[in-house]
């Protein structure tokens, strides 16, 4: 197996008494769109920030590109884009202005390309249009494009971007989604914070769940859905005699829209068994399914919390 683009070990941040991030073991593998997800307050900006050597770790090491951080982020962040807690611009100036003064103040990136440069990653956010206009015209979804377009100012192996969605319209987020897909196939690694389960199906190749500071699961997407097990949906208008009759066999069922629905685990008989038995209950049968466990079904068993899943 490849180096991984990011792993730590032991990965701890105390804020006085209190550990907001606490033993991480985080892997992230070369070439994925990794996805970094958990309600507020549960450790992403502050684990996202140790990775960058904004902030000092605790306790614990970080890897980055197979270097050490912090000790050896003048080596490791020439090679890194970010984009961490929404853009910061100069209201004043341009797009392109702005882009040309933070690339100028780059000491790494070449100044014979830098104009080339800064035009390709305008047209590749779809802000060549408003190039020439000042910033303080921006909507937030322009401004969040035009800090992806700092990132991409030179070539970078590994790009973190911390809710790179927020505020894009519809057509906007599709536009992002596309580029990040293609900065994956060219071999480049994403970091994607994001509190939008919608943005990570249709991304992301491997997650992992934060909750209150701890990493409860990571791994691929098929992985983390796998890991919960089978669900069997039931379809009836009779929700609270359903639950009654699957309670029978220990199943912890929930009432849905539609019906009810529970997890199938190890113990549980046989799905045709548990529809014999609703039947002789005089429970009403619209539809009958087991299907494989969502990705928000995973979120809420981990972390006890609801998950947006529109945009």
């Amino acid at each position: 197996m490849s180096e991984p683009a990011i792993a730590t070990s032991g990965l701890t941040k105390r804020f006085r008494s209190r550990a907001v991030v606490d033993g991480l073991e985080l892997n992230v593998p070369r070439g994925s769109v990794f996805g970094f997800l958990g309600p507020n307050g549960s450790g992403k900006t502050t684990t996202i920030r140790m990775l960058l050597g904004l902030v000092s770790p605790s306790a614990g090491s970080i890897q980055v590109l197979g270097e050490a951080m912090p000790d050896r982020g003048a080596r490791v962040l020439p090679r890194v884009g970010a984009l961490v807690e929404g853009p910061a611009f100069a209201p004043y100036l341009s797009g392109t202005a702005n882009l040309l003064r933070r690339d100028t103040a780059d000491r790494y990136a070449p100044g014979a390309t830098r104009r080339a440069r800064v035009d390709a990653a305008l047209e590749r956010v779809g802000l060549s249009h408003a190039a020439s206009k000042h910033v303080r015209a921006y909507s937030l979804g322009m401004k969040q494009r035009l800090g992806i377009a700092g990132a991409l100012l030179t070539d970078r192996d590994l790009l973190v971007l911390d809710e790179p969605t927020n505020g894009l319209d519809p057509q906007g987020t599709r536009e992002v989604r596309s580029l990040v897909r293609s900065l994956a196939d060219e071999g480049r690694t994403v970091f994607l914070s994001s509190h939008l389960l919608a943005e990570i199906e249709q991304v992301c190749t491997h997650a992992a769940i934060m909750r209150t500071g701890r990493l409860v699961a990571q791994g691929s997407l098929d992985e983390l859905r796998q890991a919960s097990g089978p669900r069997l949906a039931v379809e009836t208008p009779d929700s609270s005699l359903a639950v009654s009759v699957l309670a029978r066999f220990g199943l912890e069922a929930v009432v849905t829209g539609s019906g009810v629905e529970a997890a199938l685990g190890e113990s549980a008989p046989p799905p045709e068994e548990l529809a014999a038995a609703l039947v002789r209950d005089d429970v009403r049968l619209r539809g009958f399914a087991v299907r494989a466990s969502s990705l928000e079904e995973r979120f809420v068993e981990l972390t006890g919390e609801g998950f947006d899943v529109e945009q």
